[in-house]
């Protein structure tokens, strides 16, 4: 028996004359005149966002579309050299890898922080109420074991220079907020707990600016991705350029090294691959 159906939405539509995205008409009122960044902010939370919104937005996009020879870049790099016939398993290869590590600390630190904030009756009032609220925090972690995403970088051991920018921007644009305030706390007091010094890796302030502007913590892996489809698709046209492909393969296939079986599955060599990376890398 067929029934009409009703599909809602406030996303797009069309009909024989027209094209739809957000009420408003694609074709007159979107295009040329609303950035890719804006629409991306729109489309997720159907709201416009103020220019100091996307500004803030964009900036995060721009921090996560290309950290250099990542995990994620291999893989897409080796997904087109074993089958350039599949661009989209190449870039999907890349994307698959956006986990704990690379890319899904943006996530994992906006919901840490967006659930630390979640259990006060009220935010501190001052920089030393966060940073009093930073050190229980990372106690509290500490006890049960668990690390604070956000905290180190396998490279910028010495500060992540986007960290420092992220933050300015988001001060100019008066979207310093909350999640911001006690990831920046984190960073000034975590060696009064850990012991060392770790810098505030890119990755986890861009999960904070993120939950500053109101984006659902559950989607913040989500735009990371959005952001390293970008960098990967510039992977894919510069291996087209100048392949490297062959020769990461090459050079792991020419000295793979024979060893015993290992039923423990304790790695020979003893490598940590978190290395002094907490909280995971970019």
């Amino acid at each position: 028996m067929d029934e009409e159906q009703d599909y809602p939405t406030a996303l797009g539509a069309a009909d024989r004359d027209s094209i739809t995205l957000l009420g408003q008409d694609l074709a007159e009122d979107v295009m040329g005149r609303v950035g890719f960044g804006e629409l991306a902010f729109w489309l997720a939370t159907q709201r416009r966002p103020a220019p100091g919104q996307t500004r803030v937005f964009e900036a995060v996009l721009a921090a996560l579309a290309d950290h250099g020879f990542t995990p994620t870049a291999i893989a897409t790099r080796l997904t087109y050299l074993s089958a350039p016939e599949s661009l989209q398993g190449a870039l999907a290869a890349g994307l698959l890898g956006g986990g704990s590590r690379f890319l899904g600390v943006t996530e994992d630190t906006g919901a840490f922080l967006h659930e630390v904030l979640a259990g006060l009756d009220e935010p501190p009032a001052d920089e030393a109420g966060w940073d009093e609220l930073a050190l229980t925090t990372l106690q509290q972690r500490r006890e049960s074991g668990q690390r604070v995403p956000g905290l180190g970088h396998h490279v910028h051991k010495d500060g992540d220079p986007r960290t420092r920018r992220l933050m300015q921007i988001a001060r100019e644009e008066g979207q310093f907020g909350p999640h911001l305030q006690l990831f920046a706390a984190l960073g000034r007091v975590h060696p009064q707990v850990l012991g060392k010094q770790l810098p505030l890796n890119g990755a986890g302030v861009c999960g904070a600016a993120l939950a500053d502007l109101g984006l659902p913590v559950e989607l913040l892996r989500g735009f990371a991705l959005l952001a390293r489809t970008a960098g990967l698709i510039g992977q894919l046209a510069e291996e087209r350029r100048h392949p490297v492909g062959n020769r990461i393969f090459l050079s792991v296939d020419g000295n793979n090294r024979p060893v015993p079986p290992d039923p423990t599955g304790d790695d020979p060599t003893g490598h940590d691959p978190a290395g002094d990376t907490p909280g995971g890398a970019p």
